[in-house]
Order: C-alpha cells, then structure tokens, then sequence
C-alpha cells in the first residue's frame, strides 16, 4: 500500500523483497475511495508514491513488473501464470477462487473496504463504465494521471 510511503522514507528495506505494482486508473480509484471518505489527495491513493518507488527500485537494478488491474481482471490466470514463474513458484488453478467471506488475514481496515471481496468467489470482469466524478474529485485523478501513464506505459503485457 504506497500510500504509506511518507515524503523522506528510507526505501531500503524494500529493495529486499519481491516488488509488484498493481496500478488502476486513477478516477476509478478516486471514485472508489470517496465512497468511504470524503477527502482524497493524490496521496492518499498513492500513485504518485508508486511512481517514487517505481522509479527507486529501477535505480537499484530491480525493476518491478507493473500490472494494471484492469488487464488483470481481463486475463487473471496469465497475468498469475507471469507472476509466479517471475518468482518461479508453482502457479496452481486454487489462486483463481476462493471462499467467500472474510480471511485472518483481511487486516483491520477490511469492514472498511472489503465488502465486494467478501462477497466474490473468484475474479470478476472489469467494470468498464466511465466515472463521473465531482470537480475537486476530478481534480485529484487529474493530478494522478501523469504518474498512472508513466507506469500504465511500462505494465506488463500477457
């Protein structure tokens, strides 16, 4: 979650872990938020944090492949297949569903958040429809679309 990457955090640490940035336009993702809170930042959703870290992670030498949700959700088992012979894991048909419900591992913010995933038993389709979004809302996608671009043009492709 980049959005937890504050101004001035030291970036080693993740250098040592397997990094994958999932990215999603931006006005879906504003659209999504201010159903929960009404204040948004371009912070706040974090892409201008993926952007840093993206841009980090390159210098270092490790480039971390960049998926779009939307590509995934329209090909979730080659975008998993991609994955796991990245990490060369074993991919297995079992990543594709699951119970629904809630998970030990949800985390505190999951009431918050996860309804939709509660709910699911596997991927769904994207949603394609245009959102409309208030001017100052509008405003924050703006702001996040040069980051989303930059990453979107460098996603990986299955």
């Amino acid at each position: 979650m980049s959005h937890h990457l504050l101004p001035g955090m030291a970036l080693d640490w993740i250098e040592r872990l397997h990094n994958v940035l999932l990215i999603r336009d931006p006005r879906q993702v504003v659209a999504s938020y201010v159903k929960s809170r009404a204040d948004v930042t371009p912070d706040d959703i974090g892409l201008p944090q993926q952007a840093r870290l993206y841009d980090h992670l390159c210098e270092t030498g490790n480039a971390p492949p960049v998926i779009d949700a939307g590509d995934f959700l329209r090909a979730p088992e080659a975008h998993l297949r991609a994955m796991c012979d990245w990490l060369d894991i074993e991919f297995s048909p079992r990543m594709l569903s699951w119970p629904a419900g809630p998970r030990a591992s949800d985390g505190i913010w999951a009431p918050h958040w996860y309804a939709r995933v509660w709910a699911s038993t596997g991927f769904e389709a994207p949603r394609e429809q245009a959102q409309q979004l208030a001017p100052v809302y509008e405003a924050v996608a703006d702001a996040c679309l040069p980051h989303y671009e930059r990453l979107h043009g460098v996603r990986l492709v299955v």
